[in-house]
């Protein structure tokens, strides 16, 4: 028998105004109306269940539910958790185990999904399925969580102190016009059709084809991006090695930067700060680090003031946040082929707060293992600052 229209559209109408009762007493006097099939058909029209139409029939005869009630009191089936009261402590105990006192638990060592939770549950006598699981873990608190790179280790006592130093001497250089910059190197990168982390638009199924491993041959060229950030100006600048991360190299970098815009944006400082982190191409210990910077204040005339972030907190020098994420955020998910791609990608990064970044290709070499000795350090002038002579220098020109 085929469902009348007007009784779906009657329906339709309803349904937005009754509660889970109300629809089934509807639902049920409509089919005792329509007589023979009408069961059938309000099934058809309404979307309930011939079983559960067939059940409302019977509440008709029967007492009316309390004020507020849908169904009569102990309906339903009873919650598991109920049913088995250690069913959540049995749970929690699997997940942090050693939260729990029971460093071991059969899982302190496995992967713990909801289907080997299920199957660890079974085992100890709680029967559940691996969704009713993820619902409890969920009413326990619990998501998937990923891991959070926040431990520094031990922090130096001055740490904030030495923060505090950096800024006034960043504020003071800034107020006075003199260029302000902030280097590091970026994380070397493999030349070649290697996987670049990252996703970007592609037609449906042609991903970018790569190799299958990164194994770090040492034929295999690698790159070397060395950054200085101006704070001023808001401008990047990026020489990209093809040797070695050395002291020597990073110095080039920052006499590459001067050649090429630091001299013009400043041709009247008298002063360059560097913010540099401890370790590294521009630690703090390095001597070939120093000897470059004074051959670099001899040949500019500037005077150098360097200061170092304290040791494990590289990610507050503002090169990391202001030039390296926006660098990797452009080249995401496209293969470093070539020293050209690597090039052209940092030199077309930008930013909406107008960040402009040139970029250039140093082939020149950088051997490591020079050593520099004591008659080359002493003819280093390099004045201590009163608060932590060793993270906090100036190195003035002959």
């Amino acid at each position: 028998m085929k469902t009348p229209p007007d009784l779906k559209r009657k329906f339709r109408q309803l349904w937005p105004h009754l509660n889970e009762r109300a629809k089934r007493l509807v639902a049920a006097e409509e089919a005792l109306r329509l007589g023979f099939g009408g069961i059938s058909l309000v099934s058809r029209a309404c979307g309930l269940s011939r079983v559960t139409i067939t059940k409302a029939i019977g509440e008709l005869d029967a007492r009316p539910l309390p004020e507020g009630r849908v169904r009569r009191a102990g309906a339903g089936r009873p919650q598991l958790v109920l049913q088995d009261p250690d069913l959540l402590e049995a749970l929690e105990a699997l997940v942090e185990p050693s939260a729990r006192g029971d460093p071991q638990s059969p899982l302190r060592w496995t992967c713990k999904s909801t289907r080997v939770l299920a199957m660890q549950l079974s085992l100890q006598r709680h029967s559940v399925s691996h969704e009713k699981v993820a619902q409890l873990l969920r009413v326990l608190n619990y998501s998937l969580q990923a891991n959070r790179k926040t431990l520094e280790g031990n922090s130096h006592p001055d740490r904030d102190a030495q923060f505090r130093y950096i800024n006034e001497q960043v504020r003071k250089a800034l107020a006075a016009g003199q260029p302000v910059i902030s280097v590091d190197t970026k994380k070397k990168e493999l030349i070649g059709a290697f996987e670049n982390q990252g996703r970007q638009w592609r037609r449906t199924k042609s991903p970018a084809d790569v190799n299958g491993h990164d194994f770090a041959d040492p034929s295999i060229p690698r790159a070397y991006p060395y950054g200085i950030y101006d704070l001023a100006q808001n401008k990047g600048f990026v020489n990209v090695g093809t040797d070695h991360d050395t002291g020597a190299f990073a110095v080039a970098s920052i006499r590459g930067w001067w050649r090429a815009e630091g001299q013009r944006l400043y041709p009247k400082a008298q002063r360059l700060l560097i913010t540099a982190d401890s370790g590294g191409s521009n630690g703090y210990r390095l001597r070939s680090w120093k000897v470059g910077l004074q051959k670099l204040a001899d040949a500019t005339g500037l005077y150098i003031l360097v200061c170092h972030f304290p040791p494990g907190t590289s990610k507050w020098n503002k090169v990391e946040h202001r030039l390296f994420s926006f660098i990797s955020s452009n080249w995401r998910g496209e293969p470093l082929r070539d020293y050209e791609t690597i090039v052209r990608l940092i030199a077309a990064t930008t930013t909406a707060k107008g960040l402009q970044v040139s970029c250039c290709l140093d082939h020149r070499k950088y051997p490591v293992g020079c050593k520099v000795t004591d008659e080359e350090m002493a003819m280093v002038k390099l004045k201590p600052q009163a608060f932590h002579g060793e993270w906090n220098y100036v190195i003035l020109p002959k």
